[in-house]
């Protein structure tokens, strides 16, 4: 009989127990300490680039001996570039100030007692992602910093990368004190596994997915744990009636051309109608010389084509398609107001952009578009853990419930009341 549904279980179990149980140590870990461990494994990233590339070289051979496409191979490569920036991403965190044990909001109740709040990590962290094993780093990382103990499922495609990374994160925790189970990765390529990991909320609190809808989809659905996620990154860039259209051309270009598959990219660009026609024939123009598909509704469609450009026509399904491709959906509409109608209706909350130099018209924006990130004059492209000043991020959450928007340090923590008496009791 085939017992190796019972083998993974009993696994991830083990895994879990072993986590929880060094989460607990992690909560109570020095700031020096955790600064050490990132330091460590940030040398032995630089000391290893040779072996981590030896490991990488077996996933790329066997991502392009099943056909995967250049921009796959692309995501899963560990250059030089690559470990370098793994390893630098690891020092900028532990610059960043350790969150954990701060007390805010404290106050004098009129019983004599003092209540505040105290921020302390989530415990046990389960990250699910595919294909880039720069995450392993960034994850690790974050969670170290932020006091918590995770455990990472990376896609099969990458599993000697991980592996290999494994080995030097449990090295910097080894040399700082720390419990090496702190960072656990997933060591078999069995889905079943990640059916287990989702299904154990007194093992894990927390269950980060990243990659692809489908993926996201189905833990979303079956997990047992709370989720941080976001599913689609439907982004727009409005650009106003009184939009300094060098701005706007920068900004446009920049927002959905930069790079074609982050979930930041701008997959729909609204236009008013007041600037459109000094505006669409300009950006147009960019877009065909890099290969952009453009699919309009009718009046940008006149715009575009009286200026020898081509388009086809949009549909419904075009306003909520996130293309993660070189393809753009094109509005012309009346005006703010239904510029944020079209955000409101079509959005995936991700992030969106307003350029304008109205002053009351940019504030509007940002009060009334229920988006993660909402952004003045500035690219969608910036919704980004490290361009905020994270560090680093472990995911983007579009959810409303304790994390919002790329997830750093502060997203993988919680606030518990403190209450700071001098023997109170309540009569």
């Amino acid at each position: 009989m085939d017992t190796r549904p019972l083998d993974i279980a009993a696994y991830v179990a083990d895994v879990g127990r072993r986590a929880r149980a060094a989460g607990r140590e992690m909560a109570r870990a020095a700031t020096a300490a955790k600064d050490r461990a990132l330091l460590a494994t940030a040398a032995a990233l630089r000391r290893e680039a040779p072996a981590l590339k030896l490991a990488n070289a077996q996933d790329l051979d066997a991502a392009r001996a099943a056909g995967e496409d250049p921009a796959f191979i692309d995501r899963l490569a560990l250059s030089d570039e690559v470990i370098e920036s793994m390893a630098v991403g690891l020092e900028q965190i532990a610059a960043l100030a350790d969150p954990i044990g701060e007390i805010t909001d404290l106050r004098f109740r009129p019983t004599g007692i003092q209540v505040g709040r105290m921020r302390v990590p989530l415990g046990v962290i389960g990250i699910v992602y595919e294909s880039r094993p720069n995450v392993t780093i960034d994850a690790a990382g974050l969670c170290i910093k932020s006091g918590n103990a995770t455990i990472l499922r990376g896609g099969s495609e990458a599993i000697h990368s991980n592996q290999a990374l494994a080995t030097l994160i449990r090295e910097g925790l080894g040399a700082a004190g720390l419990p090496a189970d702190a960072v656990q990765v997933i060591e078999t390529t069995d889905r079943a596994a990640v059916g287990e990991l989702i299904s154990h909320p007194e093992y894990v609190d927390v269950i980060v997915p990243r990659g692809g809808k489908s993926l996201i989809e189905r833990i979303a659905r079956d997990s047992k744990v709370p989720t941080i996620k976001h599913l689609d990154g439907i982004c727009h860039v409005y650009v106003d009636a009184a939009a300094d259209l060098d701005k706007a051309i920068r900004i446009a270009d920049n927002a959905k051309t930069q790079r074609y598959s982050p979930c930041n990219a701008m997959e729909t660009l609204l236009v008013s109608q007041a600037i459109a026609r000094r505006f669409l024939p300009a950006i147009g123009r960019i877009y065909a010389d890099k290969g952009v598909e453009l699919r309009g509704c009718p009046a940008s469609r006149e715009i575009l084509g009286s200026a020898g450009i081509a388009s086809t026509p949009a549909t419904e399904a075009d306003w909520q398609a996130e293309y993660l491709a070189p393809i753009l959906a094109i509005r012309v509409v009346g005006d703010l107001d239904e510029a944020i109608a079209h955000v409101a209706e079509h959005g995936s909350g991700h992030t969106d952009a307003i350029v304008t130099e109205d002053y009351t018209r940019a504030m509007r924006f940002l009060r009334e578009v229920d988006s993660a990130s909402v952004m003045v004059n500035a690219s969608t492209r910036f919704a980004d853990g490290f361009e905020y000043g994270l560090g680093a991020e472990i995911g983007i959450s579009t959810d409303k419930l304790h994390a919002r928007g790329p997830v750093g340090l502060e997203g993988l923590t919680s606030l518990k009341y403190v209450v700071l008496g001098s023997g109170q009791v309540r009569g």
